[in-house]
């Protein structure tokens, strides 16, 4: 049997590094995009071939649409088809939120190419190689239903991409379902390198407080998600799927004395 093939956007670092590794032990041979992170990308490429996948690994601009063409050129060149693509690459420039003046107009544009243009792109170019049994995620964030982020331009572009996920799964079904994935706080170097060490270990500390796990997720286990909603036989599509630990749920208050019922 042959074995299934996946794009995956952003495949560097991170959940899409993950993603890479998770799905070359299900069978993928895997093509991984990235932008800057060469060495990481190879990598991956190198562990996932150990794991008996092929892959191979390209540089691309997913807010360039030829750039997005020519990667599925060339998966489709090497292996026929595209069964999975998982929109992972994402971008932001860090800004407080409440720090209107902090905002730049150019802020909006690139969040907006990147996190919202680009997956569309990709989907445009991957849908004539996608038959049943295939699927995208996008990966997007709680920031879209919290509208608390990195930056106000980052929320609004990931609340646009999980809009662009219902319109993708409405206009691409029956043969091509399309979900999201919304992480909470993730660990790892992203945030880490965007707000430095003292500030992400107190944003940490403060998401794990609030989550109803007590913890933030790991790349792995957002990953995980991710293959769950690629296997060809799901009916899964339309959907937006937080997967954060209970962030969004939240802790229940401690019980205290006042609050039992007298005996």
């Amino acid at each position: 049997m042959s074995r299934r093939v996946a794009i995956i956007t952003g495949g560097a670092t991170g959940v899409g590094a993950a993603t890479a590794r998770m799905l070359a032990t299900r069978g993928h041979n895997v093509l991984i995009n990235y932008s800057r992170s060469a060495a990481q990308a190879q990598t991956v490429v190198d562990e996932c071939i150990a794991l008996g996948a092929d892959a191979l690994a390209l540089r691309a601009d997913v807010s360039v649409d030829a750039d997005c063409r020519a990667l599925v050129r060339e998966a489709v060149a090497r292996w026929g088809r595209v069964d999975a693509l998982v929109n992972s690459a994402g971008t932001t420039r860090f800004v407080p939120i409440a720090d209107f003046e902090a905002v730049q107009t150019e802020d909006f544009e690139r969040a907006y190419a990147v996190n919202t243009i680009g997956p569309f792109q990709m989907a445009r170019a991957a849908r004539l190689h996608m038959g049943p049994g295939s699927a995208i995620v996008n990966v997007s964030s709680i920031s879209a239903l919290t509208g608390n982020g990195s930056s106000i331009p980052y929320v609004l572009s990931k609340a646009a991409l999980n809009a662009l996920t219902l319109a993708l799964a409405r206009t691409m079904a029956p043969a091509v379902r399309v979900n999201a994935v919304l992480p909470g706080m993730i660990e790892g170097r992203w945030m880490r390198d965007g707000l430095g060490d003292a500030a992400f270990e107190r944003v940490k500390a403060q998401a794990q407080a609030g989550a109803a796990l007590g913890m933030i997720s790991r790349p792995e286990q957002i990953a995980s998600a991710v293959c769950w909603l690629l296997e060809p036989d799901s009916v899964v599509t339309g959907q937006l799927i937080p997967v954060d630990a209970g962030q969004l749920l939240g802790r229940p208050a401690p019980v205290t004395e006042a609050d039992k019922p007298p005996v």
